[in-house]
C-alpha cells in the first residue's frame, strides 16, 4: 500500500542553513534515504522550495484566482514529502519516524487513495 509522508517543519525550531546542526540534519536525511532505498520502500521523495515561492490556485465559478504564497497561514511549513510502498500503516509510521524533520515539526502520514483506471 502507498503512503505519503508530508513533512511540516517550524522554521523557528529547525537549524539555520550552513550551521553544523543543519549539516547534521541533512546527513540524517541522506542516511534515511539509504535505509529507504536498501529496504525498497521509497517510491519518491523531494524537498520543496520555501513557502515564499508558492503560488496557490482556486477556481470559483468560472474564475481562476491565483495568490502568492501558501493557501493557509500556519506556523509549520510544508517542506517536502516521501512516498512509501509498504504493507501497512505500522510500517509507514516506522519509516516516517526516521525523517529528521519530525524533530522540528510534524510528519503527516496518509494512505494514498487507490483509484481504478
Amino acid at each position: 500500500m502507498r503512503y505519503m509522508a508530508l513533512i511540516y517543519t517550524d522554521p523557528a525550531l529547525e537549524p539555520a542553513y550552513g550551521t553544523d546542526a543543519f549539516n547534521e540534519m541533512m546527513g540524517g536525511y541522506f542516511a534515511t534515504n539509504e535505509v529507504y532505498e536498501r529496504d525498497g520502500v521509497m517510491i519518491s521523495g523531494e524537498p520543496l522550495q520555501p513557502t515564499e515561492t508558492a503560488t496557490s490556485l482556486r477556481i470559483r465559478g468560472d474564475k481562476t484566482e491565483t495568490m502568492d504564497g501558501p493557501f493557509a497561514e500556519t506556523k509549520e511549513k510544508l517542506g517536502g514529502y516521501y512516498m512509501f510502498d509498504v504493507p501497512d500503516l505500522d510500517a509507514a509510521l516506522k519509516y516516517a519516524a526516521m525523517i529528521p524533520g519530525a524533530r522540528y515539526g510534524t510528519v503527516e502520514v496518509r494512505p494514498v487513495m487507490e483509484i481504478e483506471r
